[in-house]
């Protein structure tokens, strides 16, 4: 910003004229005969080229309404695809719970328990069976850290 040059300038207008074009474009919720919150998650394990780090990502439904997304590069390397698509799974439990904490202060408690939907088999295991075995200490240090975010 202390010198700008033309390669800036050029970048900036192309920012500006992306803004202009999609100043119409929203998010649009609508009423929905449900209230229950049902959530997604899948990884794409080790898949930046440059540093092999995996991508998470999510999205939390409110009966058709997107309610929450997210998709960003893991800050650690996984040493498998359970580890890493259990993380995804932390992740999106997280925002759930902090939704169903936040619907009621807006008038509208979920209904049900939250479904997660999550495509690794061996990372559906863990999550229903949280027996801590030595390959996955380090997970658990990371749901412990997860909890005392929380409170």
């Amino acid at each position: 910003m202390h010198a700008p040059i033309k390669v800036h300038m050029n970048a900036l207008k192309r920012i500006l004229r992306y803004i202009k074009g999609t100043v119409s474009f929203g998010l649009h919720i609508n009423p929905s005969p449900t209230t229950s919150l049902v959530s997604y998650t899948d990884v794409d394990w080790g898949g930046c080229p440059d540093t092999r780090r995996s991508t998470s990502g999510y999205c939390v439904y409110m009966g058709d309404n997107l309610l929450s997304w997210s998709s960003k590069r893991q800050p650690t390397l996984s040493r498998s695809s359970a580890e890493v698509e259990y993380r995804g799974v932390a992740n999106v439990v997280y925002e759930v719970c902090w939704l169903r904490d936040l619907l009621p202060e807006l008038h509208t408690p979920p209904a049900h328990a939250t479904i997660v939907y999550c495509d690794n088999v061996s990372s559906i295991y863990l999550t229903r069976n949280p027996v801590q075995h030595q390959r996955t200490k380090h997970i658990e240090m990371d749901w412990t850290y997860t909890l005392c975010m929380k409170k």
